[in-house]
């Protein structure tokens, strides 16, 4: 959101982007009992044995590693991307899956020389091991093939470990075949809310997977170290157990821990099911001056744009924008505030915005931070706070201010964030740290899907704003990285003079909520799977969609709190 025109372009994507496009992730497919992991030394516990690596970039590190004791650390510098490479014997007229786990910054995995069609996958930085995977072909007289990891350039150094080449016997020998891992210990709970419990465990050397069970039943499987399971009873008290898989089978079942969620009200629990969210402007920038009794009943939680920064570090103020607004008094605001709140709305105070100077990056600020805005919370009857910093935000410090504010305001705080579109594009984005870190008093992430040209979907592939595709395939980053469907909104322009790039028709915007909820409506990305529970849509603002007619609420409000 901004006070003007928003425009923002990002531009670091421009070497990434243009790569992206010519990969592809390909459908992976299952391989036979018979199959053998042809790569050798494919954990990298015997260093770089069988690897080379381009101009002395990789070597092996203890830490971290995805199992075993060692893994392949490379770091791109200059023009070389730290290309580390290994000759594997296939046969001819097969199919292999080719697959391997990697941690860090920018990660490829491919394969050349397959006398068919050479593939290749790729993700953008991670703070945890990730699975990359996928199938090649060999050609009638191919009987070796070289696959090869590197980095991107300019970013930061790429961990490998756990490289496969599954498939028929090549006859070069490979490593020993799986063995059964482990039960995963360290289960716990990391957090609830009143429908959801995120749990966490300990890594399993060899393990390629990990199945969740509540009460005996598994309801998710996942490839990382932990998992939130939703659609669950507000105050309920439920048990999990974990196991650990790869390709020889399934571990016992881990200790039993119980998870209780909260009861109903938390975290905004008491909102509509589905919500909309309305960014009210306290200045006067073109667009339709409003007070708040003004702002249209479709939305369900408006946002009063902006707190202010003061000269105490972290600490934020509000100051009525009284002449701008045709002397609209403190009092008026407030008994307003009341008002929509009897009428069952949320109004919470947003901090930053585009020329916002908030910053929280010490333990003082953050105390400062949580003091004062509890201190708006009371005097002006807020219901909770947004998150719009758009210039950098500390993840450390931001959570911990959050946490102390969540503390002192109850557990029926309203906390919403609204991040730009790089800030959610990996889970090790500050951004995306901070809404995992307070998931469990964390409302709903608005993200801004405007104002930053192309960007990843979560198929790896490539989307222009503009599009269905664009805000689906990059809701589905968020969906499948950590954040509950509940916790999930799609933020929009309400005209085209909201933003400076990306306004899209109400139509289009209800097209994304209808495939990510009920799988209709789609555009070429297609959810691998439905988000009942996907809270709902956001707009910037309230004043600009007055000034177009109400043209964006009248058609998205509706649709928004008809969906299933």
């Amino acid at each position: 959101m901004d006070r003007a025109r928003r425009r923002r372009w990002i531009r670091i994507w421009s070497g990434a982007v243009t790569a992206a496009l010519a990969l592809t992730v390909p459908t992976i497919g299952q391989a036979s009992a018979a199959d053998v992991n042809n790569a050798k030394n494919a954990g990298f516990e015997s260093g770089l044995s069988n690897w080379t690596c381009s101009a002395n970039s990789g070597t092996t590190v203890s830490s971290p590693v995805h199992s075993g004791t060692a893994a392949l650390k490379a770091t791109p510098a200059g023009q070389d991307n730290a290309r580390c490479t290994q000759t594997v014997a296939v046969q001819p007229n097969s199919t292999y899956t080719l697959s391997g786990w990697v941690q860090g910054g920018y990660t490829y995995l491919g394969v050349t020389g397959t006398g068919t069609t050479d593939v290749s996958t790729w993700t953008p930085d991670s703070t945890t091991w990730k699975q990359l995977s996928t199938t090649f072909s060999t050609g009638s007289s191919t009987r070796s093939v070289t696959i090869y990891t590197h980095g991107w350039y300019g970013q930061a150094a790429y961990h490998a470990d756990d490289i496969s080449v599954h498939g028929p016997d090549g006859g070069g020998g490979g490593d020993p075949a799986p063995t059964i891992p482990g039960a995963p210990s360290g289960l716990s709970v990391s957090g609830t809310t009143s429908s959801s419990v995120s749990l966490a465990w300990n890594t399993v050397s060899g393990a390629t997977g990990y199945n969740v069970y509540r009460n005996g039943t598994k309801v998710t499987a996942v490839t990382g170290t932990s998992a939130t399971v939703t659609g669950l009873a507000a105050s309920t008290s439920y048990s999990f157990q974990v196991t650990a898989t790869n390709a020889a089978g399934e571990s016992p079942k881990s200790a039993t821990v119980t998870g209780t969620t909260a009861p109903t009200g938390d975290t905004g629990s008491d909102l509509p099911r589905h919500a909309v969210t309305g960014y009210w402007q306290n200045f006067n920038n073109g667009a339709t001056v409003q007070r708040l009794a003004d702002v249209q009943s479709q939305y369900d939680i408006i946002a009063v744009a902006f707190a202010d920064a003061t000269g105490t570090p972290g600490a934020v103020t509000f100051n009525l924008d009284s002449a701008g607004l045709g002397g609209y008094t403190v009092d008026q605001f407030k008994a307003d505030i009341r008002a929509k709140q009897a009428a069952g709305k949320k109004v919470i105070i947003s901090v930053g915005g585009e020329r916002g100077t908030v910053t929280v990056n010490d333990a003082t600020s953050a105390t400062n931070f949580a003091n004062s805005a509890y201190g708006l919370m009371q005097t002006y009857g807020f219901d909770g706070v947004d998150i719009d910093l758009e210039n950098g935000l500390n993840a450390t410090y931001m959570t911990q201010a959050l946490r102390s504010l969540s503390a002192k305001a109850g557990p029926s705080m309203i906390l919403t964030m609204a991040p730009q579109t790089i800030d959610m594009q990996s889970t090790s984005n500050s951004y995306f740290q901070t809404a995992l870190n307070v998931k469990d008093i964390l409302t709903v992430v608005n993200m801004q899907y405007y104002n930053s040209g192309s960007m990843l979907g979560c198929d790896g592939k490539v989307y222009s704003q503009g599009s269905v595709d664009f805000l689906t395939a990059l809701a589905c980053i968020q969906l499948e990285g950590g954040l509950a469907p509940s916790q999930v909104g799609l933020g929009l322009p309400a005209s085209t003079r909201g933003a400076g790039s990306g306004y899209v028709s109400p139509s289009v915007v209800n097209n994304a909520l209808d495939c990510l909820t009920r799988g209709t409506g789609c555009g070429s990305f297609k959810p691998s799977r439905t988000y009942p529970d996907l809270r709902g849509a956001m707009t910037w603002s309230t004043n600009w969609d007055a000034t177009a007619g109400n043209a964006w609420s009248n058609a998205v409000g509706p649709h928004v709190h008809a969906l299933p």
